[in-house]
């Protein structure tokens, strides 16, 4: 793209951008910027409400690691995954969670997609709209996957369509999820979440000692017992004082979408998303509770990351589980997501398919 025409105002969209050695692609319009690390996963860095100067998207400590210069002292997979998450939105396929093998294939943390470089190409990038397309083939399983990122001028949406394809000439199962961590300054105990309900299922284990949750407790959005009888709001969002550690799934969802609200800011962050296919909304609270690798305590955020599948003990224990997707040989999955920021404090009552917000 030596010859693109250059722009400074409207939509526009460059992937001639270098950050840290990762080659970098802008997406804009006058209400929101969304940067995108081509060369890691096709992460979604950066998502900015312009107008407030809200950046969205929560960044780890460490934030991102120019790969040229960074090397693992161990090969531990989950240590590999850990040591360049940067926060930010994955994309995360064929597996999620914790590393696993599957059909001789190792799967990290993850899986596959998200440590890898993306191509990409600019499709359209004029004052009305811009679009841009990043896909890859995946190493050990045998997976296509693209998706479109698009802005139109005046609204402060961003559209993506994406699709998951099996090139194999087998059937393969496969998990898929939007992996979107949300942090300071936008996260504080300002904040409230608007779901459209469901059905509260805790983790089965109380696997860490910051966990305030009772292990496989369910109940209505949003409250769940905890660990000690009293019964838990967690629409609310906790202060980093109460040392959280939390991790809880929703499903039987009525619709696919949430909004978070920082109701001191007056702004906020929604998603919507094809619930038919991402029937469990994973909720991960990293609430300063995460002590030891890789957080140490000085984490703070939330993941609110919509999946096809349940649990966190990756793809072979999805597929035990029975909530794997199954795609036969040739088959292709679609989905179309849309993220809203927003002004006002008022709580949400719907994030349409068209990424509307209602109140």
């Amino acid at each position: 793209m030596h010859y693109q025409m250059e722009r400074n105002y409207g939509c526009r969209v460059s992937d001639a951008w270098e950050f840290r050695g990762l080659k970098t692609a802008v997406i804009e319009n006058e209400l929101i910027r969304v940067v995108v690390l081509v060369d890691k996963g096709a992460d979604i860095y950066q998502f900015v409400h312009k107008p407030s100067d809200v950046d969205f998207m929560w960044r780890s400590p460490w934030g991102v690691r120019d790969p040229r210069k960074f090397v693992p002292t161990s090969g531990a997979p989950n240590g590999l995954w850990l040591d360049q998450y940067e926060g930010g939105w994955q994309s995360v396929f064929p597996g999620g969670g914790y590393y696993s093998v599957y059909n001789g294939a190792d799967l990290g943390i993850h899986a596959e997609a998200n440590l890898a470089p993306w191509d990409c190409q600019v499709l359209e990038d004029t004052p009305e709209k811009a679009s841009i397309k990043f896909w890859i083939r995946t190493a050990r399983t045998p997976f296509y996957f693209e998706k479109t990122l698009t802005v139109r001028s005046g609204a402060p949406v961003l559209e993506i369509e994406q699709s998951l394809t099996n090139e194999g000439e087998e059937e393969v199962h496969a998990s898929w999820g939007e992996h979107i961590a949300l942090g300071p300054p936008f996260l504080s105990e300002d904040c409230v979440i608007d779901i459209a309900g469901g059905l509260l299922c805790n983790q089965e284990t109380d696997s860490h000692p910051h966990n305030r949750l009772k292990g496989g407790a369910k109940g209505p959005w949003p409250m769940v017992e905890g660990k000690y009888g009293a019964m838990i709001d967690l629409s609310r969002i906790p202060p980093k004082s109460q040392r959280v550690h939390d991790m809880s799934y929703i499903t039987q969802m009525p619709e696919g979408w949430y909004a978070v609200t920082n109701q001191r800011l007056g702004v906020g962050f929604g998603i919507s998303y094809p619930v038919d296919l991402f029937k469990y909304l994973w909720f991960w609270q990293e609430m300063g509770g995460g002590f030891g690798y890789p957080w140490w305590g000085r984490t703070y955020n939330i993941g609110l990351e919509p999946f096809t599948s349940y649990g966190v003990g990756g793809l072979a224990s999805m597929v035990k589980n029975g909530t794997a997707l199954r795609l036969k040989a040739g088959e292709t999955f679609h989905a179309s997501l849309r993220a809203v920021a927003y002004l006002g404090a008022e709580r949400v009552k719907r994030v349409t398919p068209e990424g509307m917000v209602e109140r």
